[in-house]
C-alpha cells in the first residue's frame, strides 16, 4: 500500500523579540543548544528520524543566519532530487499585498503559502515551530490524525516547571481525545495542558478555512496584513467550531526556550540528564558542526556539572554551565550557572554568573558579569545577556539583568 504523503513545514521566521539582544542579528532557531547544536536541529532531526523527507523551512527575519547552518539539508539526508529540504523566503511581487513580504504571525504565513500547499497536495501537513526542545516521532502524530479523521491534530503537553501556561495555548480535551476548549495566551489559564506548537492539518480543509477567514478579517486589517495573526487567534478557534480537532498527548520532555530564563533553565536541566532528548541511541540530534580540536582542562581548573564543547580551554572554575566551542576560561576566572557561546574569552579573575553570553565576546580581567547571589531561575529579570562580539572591559561590573547590544564595548 502507498504510504500517506506528509509535508512538514518548520516555521522559523519570527523576529524572536523576547530573546532580546540574542536575536538582534540572528534568527531565533539559529541560537545554540547545548553548545554544539542549534535550535533548528531539533525539529529537523525529529523529522529525519521519523522518515519525513518533504520539509519546508520558512525563513523570514535574519533568514541568512540559518542558511549556512542547514547546509541544504545534508546533515538530515534532505539534500535530494525529489522532496528534501526547501527554503521558503518572503516574496515580493508574487501576489496581492496580503501575500507579499513578511508574515504577521504563523497563521498569516500559512495563508501566504496556501497556494504552494495546495499545489504540493500532501495527505497531511505537519506544522511546527523551531524554538522548542523535545524528541517526538511524528509518525505517531500522523497516525492519531488519520485514525480520527481529524481536520487538525494538536500535540499537547503539560506546562513544564518554571513556565507559565498563560504564555501558551491552553487546551481542554475530553475522554475521547477531542479538543473541546481552547484559549490562546489567556490571562487566567484554566489548567496546565498546553499546545506544544506541533500541528497536523488536513491541507484541503486548512486552505479552505484560511481563505474564508481572510475574507472575513482582511477588510478590518491594515494593508499587507491578512488579520489572521497567529494560529491561536482565529485559525484554531474556527477549526474547533467545526468539531474535528483532536489531541495527541505527548508526555516526554518538552521545553519552550523562547525566553532567556527558559533558555537558561533548559540548559540547566540538560546538564546532568539527557531527558530522552540529547543522547538517545538511534535518535541523535543531527547537525552541521565545524571540526574543532579536543577540549582542554588545565591543571588547577575546576569543572563541576558542566558541558565543555570541543575547542574549549578551561583554566578556571566552571560550575553548572555550558561552554560552547572554542570558549576560553582563563586561570582564576569563574563561570557559574551560565551559557557561554562559541569563541568567547573569560579573562583571568573575571566572574560570569546567571548569564547568557553570545559568540565572540571578550570579558576582560577582573570584570564581573551578573550576580551569583541573584538566581535567575527565581527572577527572570535577573538573567544577564551579552550580545555577540561584545567586550566588557577590565574591572567593569555589569549588574544582574544587564543587556549589551551586539558589538558593544563597556
Amino acid at each position: 500500500m502507498p504510504r500517506d504523503r506528509v509535508l512538514a513545514l518548520i516555521q522559523a521566521g519570527g523576529a524572536g523579540g523576547r530573546m532580546d539582544v540574542l536575536t538582534r542579528e540572528r534568527a531565533k532557531p539559529a541560537l545554540p543548544l547545548a553548545g554544539v547544536f542549534q535550535l533548528v536541529d531539533v525539529p529537523l532531526s525529529n523529522l529525519a528520524h521519523s522518515g519525513v523527507t518533504d520539509v519546508w523551512l520558512s525563513l523570514q527575519f535574519q533568514g541568512s543566519t540559518l542558511e549556512e547552518q542547514v547546509a541544504n539539508g545534508r546533515p538530515w539526508d534532505l539534500d535530494r532530487n525529489r522532496g528534501g529540504l526547501r527554503l521558503l523566503m518572503p516574496q515580493q511581487g508574487s501576489g496581492s499585498l496580503d501575500e507579499d513580504g513578511f508574515a504577521q504571525g504563523n497563521a498569516d504565513e500559512l495563508y501566504r503559502i496556501r497556494d504552494q500547499i495546495a499545489a504540493a497536495a500532501p495527505d497531511v501537513l505537519l506544522v511546527m515551530s523551531a524554538d522548542h526542545v523535545y524528541r517526538l516521532d511524528y509518525n505517531d502524530v500522523v497516525a492519531t490524525h488519520l485514525a480520527a479523521g481529524a481536520e487538525c491534530t494538536v500535540v499537547t503537553t503539560r506546562t513544564p516547571e518554571g513556565d507559565d501556561p498563560a504564555d501558551h495555548a491552553v487546551v481542554q480535551v475530553d475522554d475521547d481525545g477531542r479538543v473541546t476548549g481552547f484559549a490562546y495566551k489567556p490571562d487566567e489559564p484554566d489548567g496546565d495542558l498546553i499546545a506544544a506548537e506541533v500541528m497536523a492539518y488536513d491541507p484541503r480543509v486548512l486552505v479552505e478555512v484560511l481563505d474564508a477567514l481572510h475574507v472575513e478579517l482582511s477588510a478590518d486589517s491594515p494593508a499587507g496584513d491578512t488579520g489572521l495573526g497567529d494560529f491561536g487567534d482565529h485559525l484554531l478557534p474556527r477549526l474547533l467550531e467545526r468539531g474535528r480537532v483532536v489531541a495527541h498527548r505527548y508526555d516526554g520532555y518538552w521545553r519552550d526556550v523562547g525566553q532567556p530564563h527558559l533558555y537558561l533553565r533548559a540548559h540547566r536541566e540538560l546538564l546532568l540528564d539527557d531527558h530522552g532528548v540529547l543522547g538517545v541511541p538511534g535518535w541523535p540530534i543531527l547537525t552541521r558542526q565545524p571540526q574543532r580540536s579536543p577540549a582542554r582542562v588545565l591543571g588547577g581548573a575546576v569543572v563541576d556539572d558542566a558541558m565543555v564543547c570541543p575547542g574549549a580551554t578551561v583554566g578556571g572554575t566552571v560550575r553548572r554551565s555550558v561552554l560552547g566551542p572554542g570558549v576560553v576560561v582563563e586561570e582564576g576566572a569563574t563561570v557559574l550557572d551560565s551559557v557561554v557561546a562559541a569563541d568567547t574569552v573569560v579573562g583571568a579573575g573575571a566572574t560570569v554568573a546567571w548569564a547568557i553570553v553570545d559568540t565572540g565576546c571578550v570579558i576582560e580581567v577582573d570584570a564581573v558579569v551578573g550576580d551569583p547571589a541573584v538566581p535567575a531561575l527565581d527572577d527572570p529579570d535577573a538573567v544577564t545577556i551579552l550580545g555577540r562580539d561584545s567586550t566588557v572591559g577590565a574591572g567593569v561590573r555589569l549588574a544582574a539583568g544587564s543587556r549589551l547590544e551586539p558589538g558593544s564595548t563597556v
